[in-house]
């Protein structure tokens, strides 16, 4: 367990160290306990599991349609997919994340891991995590209400859904990494995904490799 510090109420204006936050409470342990991950076991991962991760990504949080993360004029230009390789209850294949009803449309059968991960140059993690979540914009929902200023915002709002799925997997024993390093045009290739989105973030996700 964490332990914390005890604060005086005597601090000096001039006194700028903050009280460490309380462990217990499970948010701030999840910010402490997160890693990136590039190995994983040769396990599975649940559908369950894949299925709250997205909807962490971009997830409904009510009928209005708001989701998970803040989004300039709640435009939502992000897209998430979920390559599949070894997925319990789901089929290898390229699934398109449908918030609205919460489900995954398959695009794709097959495995698409190794198409993916020679996109991403070569990373050997793409290919070996049971499943791969990529996180496309389509920039122009946001440009065409704020033009050049929402290219930032779109931006802003990939970090958000990226950092709730290093969150969401820490909270359920999964381990994650935010890659960035690819060919973009490769990326589209391989998920064959619309000329109009870009993709921004590959996630492989899988039960964490420990050496103990």
């Amino acid at each position: 367990m964490f332990t914390h510090a005890h604060h005086r109420d005597t601090h000096s204006v001039s006194d700028n160290t903050l009280p460490v936050p309380e462990a217990a409470e499970f948010l701030e342990y999840l910010l402490r306990t997160r890693r990136s991950v590039r190995r994983f076991r040769a396990e599975p991962v649940p559908l369950n599991s894949v299925a709250q991760l997205v909807w962490a990504a971009q997830g409904n949080v009510n009928e209005a349609g708001l989701r998970t993360v803040p989004s300039a004029g709640a435009l939502y230009p992000l897209t998430v997919y979920a390559v599949a390789g070894h997925v319990e209850g789901l089929s290898s294949g390229i699934y398109k994340y449908v918030p609205r009803t919460h489900n995954l449309a398959c695009l794709q059968e097959s495995d698409h891991r190794d198409a993916l991960s020679v996109a991403a140059f070569g990373q050997v993690w793409v290919r070996h995590a049971p499943v791969d979540l990529v996180i496309t914009a389509d920039f122009t929902r946001t440009t065409d209400r704020y033009h050049e200023r929402g290219l930032r915002y779109v931006y802003m709002e990939a970090g958000h859904a990226a950092e709730n799925v290093y969150l969401l997997a820490t909270a359920l024993g999964l381990g994650t990494v935010a890659i960035g390093s690819f060919d973009d045009d490769q990326v589209v290739r391989a998920l064959h995904l619309p000329v109009t989105e870009h993709p921004l973030y590959i996630m492989p996700v899988g039960i964490p490799y420990l050496v103990l």
